[in-house]
């Protein structure tokens, strides 16, 4: 089985699923999250919970890591993180993982969230329908990339 995800909330530890080699289409819509600064889910909307599977009580409280699917190389998740946190806006292709083990592509966008002193606060996430070409490309960069961390 997967590894251990703990909600910091309810205290509920989720076991993410074994990857199942089947894509669902994600068709669109608005699917929206927000997170503290630490990346642990603050707001998960229906279209989100809906496409991943989780309920709201699973989400809200937990890592935002909790969809990542482990074909995603750590590398393209660190640069993401070194936007955001210099408060800058980003955006990247990202296979995700549902709580059912099937996967699903996106064009992800996250922006900082700021407060009144101009401190970032959370983040803001959306998704796209990803573009077939470039979702390929994504493909074939992150399984390259995945080779090189062994």
């Amino acid at each position: 089985m997967g590894r251990i995800i703990k909600n910091i909330i309810t205290g509920e530890e989720i076991t993410k699923p074994d990857p199942v080699d089947e894509e669902v289409l994600f068709d669109g819509g608005v699917m929206i999250t927000e997170t503290d600064p630490a990346g642990i889910i603050t707001y998960a909307n229906r279209k989100f919970r809906d496409m991943t599977g989780y309920t709201k009580e699973e989400l809200i409280g937990s890592p935002h890591n909790i969809n990542r699917h482990p074909d995603m190389p750590k590398e393209g998740f660190k640069g993401m993180w070194e936007t955001i946190k210099a408060g800058h806006y980003w955006e990247g292709y990202v296979k995700n993982m549902r709580k059912d083990g099937k996967f699903y592509w996106v064009v992800v966008w996250i922006k900082p969230k700021f407060d009144e002193n101009n401190h970032i606060i959370g983040y803001i996430a959306g998704r796209k329908i990803p573009d077939p070409e470039m979702k390929k490309r994504a493909e074939i960069q992150y399984a390259a990339l995945k080779l090189n961390e062994h």
